[in-house]
């Protein structure tokens, strides 16, 4: 497709603008300084001690007050969580306390401090800034109240006891080696052929986005070595991709300076995007562009939100990564059950999830990337997550 000729002022303006590291919001400002040591982190574990466990409930112990502590109701997973999550506690006769901060970091601390001083017996906590907590963790270790982080570890603390969540680096290797198999990357490698590609990774505060770029990377650094892939922009960093608070309007707007200073001669094939909200941001900024499904490039996502799975549908995006939450809400509630009895929750992880105080012990399950072939077997038929009737089929 060929679209307007971008002048050379707009080129060099244009250069200037995507040399910075993450934001969010409507400016992009440069990576905080703690990313690296985050990165450094996640590699070596070995200074760290292993997580105490938490001292036990009393074993004869019935029921008891549950604080869960949710990011925002922005994001369809987290309703889907937390709800998954209440649901599944009160029906085992605890009393549940679910609140959502709506990516206010201090409101999200509030809330904790209120779940301790009303009693709290538990705490489940899906953090907004996996750093910014330590201060109320440590309120709630002194007050002998476990923590479970939920999907985004808890870092900097010794408080925490537990961590529940998906596979992160192997989501970014199931985004990357989908990529992979839709382009046959083998393919085009041996045959000289190239196609161009974009990044839009996760929030710089979420260790989760830091192992999601690792895996993504583990697949595609490779062809990005050798030229079988080519990121116009040269932004390939986890420094240099990452966006705060995972804001769909900051990815809307990175893509669209890209398709106007990047590729207004050539164009995008593939846009790596870490969470179905930067591909809507993405699809916008496409379809602002002029592309059509002629020249449509292949857009990952991550959470098999509704809107994403009908957007697969439809052509709009390709594939997402779907993790099954009600399975993930499963295996948190068999963790709290265990804390409140004094017991050991089942565990598969020990070694992965250093938060640079301690290793915390870990229950992953395993994500799955969709697309439209696999999209109904996967998501209505084996895990009734959405039914035919939601997803239009």
């Amino acid at each position: 497709m060929k679209r307007k000729v971008l002048s050379t002022i707009l080129a060099i303006s244009m250069v200037a603008t995507m040399v910075v590291g993450c934001g969010g919001g409507s400016t992009q400002t440069e990576a905080p300084a703690a990313e690296a040591p985050a990165d450094d982190a996640a590699e070596a574990s070995g200074d760290s001690a292993q997580a105490e466990a938490p001292a036990p409930v009393a074993a004869d112990q019935e029921g008891g007050k549950i604080g869960v502590a949710m990011p925002t109701q922005s994001s369809e997973r987290w309703i889907k969580d937390g709800g998954n999550m209440k649901e599944k506690l009160e029906a085992l006769g605890y009393e549940v306390d679910l609140q959502y901060a709506e990516d206010d970091v201090q409101m999200q601390v509030s809330q904790i401090e209120n779940m301790i001083a009303s009693g709290a017996q538990c705490l489940v906590i899906a953090s907004i800034d996996s750093g910014a907590l330590v201060n109320v963790e440590a309120q709630a270790k002194e007050a002998g109240i476990p923590i479970i982080a939920y999907d985004r570890l808890l870092m900097d603390t010794d408080a925490v006891s537990y961590y529940a969540s998906f596979d992160n680096e192997g989501v970014g290797t199931a985004i990357g080696e989908y990529i992979k198999t839709a382009k046959d990357l083998d393919a085009a490698q041996a045959a000289g052929e190239s196609y161009t590609i974009e990044f839009f990774m996760g929030s710089p505060d979420d260790n989760n986005a830091v192992l999601l770029h690792r895996g993504v990377m583990g697949v595609l650094q490779p062809y990005l070595d050798d030229g079988t892939l080519v990121c116009k922009t040269g932004r390939t960093s986890f420094q240099d991709t990452c966006i705060l608070r995972w804001s769909q309007e900051t990815a809307q707007q990175w893509c669209e300076n890209y398709l106007t200073g990047f590729y207004a001669d050539e164009d995008l094939d593939i846009a790596c995007t870490a969470f179905d909200g930067f591909a809507y941001g993405v699809k916008a900024a496409l379809q602002g562009a002029g592309y059509t499904a002629d020249n449509w490039p292949v857009v990952t996502g991550q959470d098999a939100e509704l809107m994403a799975c009908k957007n697969i549908l439809d052509g709009t995006q390709t594939a997402t990564i779907f993790k099954d939450t009600s399975l993930l809400a499963d295996k948190c509630v068999t963790m709290v059950e265990a804390v409140m009895k004094g017991a050991e929750p089942e565990i598969n992880d020990t070694t992965t999830y250093d938060n640079n105080v301690v290793v915390v012990p870990s229950y992953l399950c395993t994500p799955v990337a969709v697309d439209k072939d696999n999209l109904q077997a996967v998501v209505v038929d084996e895990a009734n997550y959405y039914t035919a009737e939601e997803l239009g089929l």
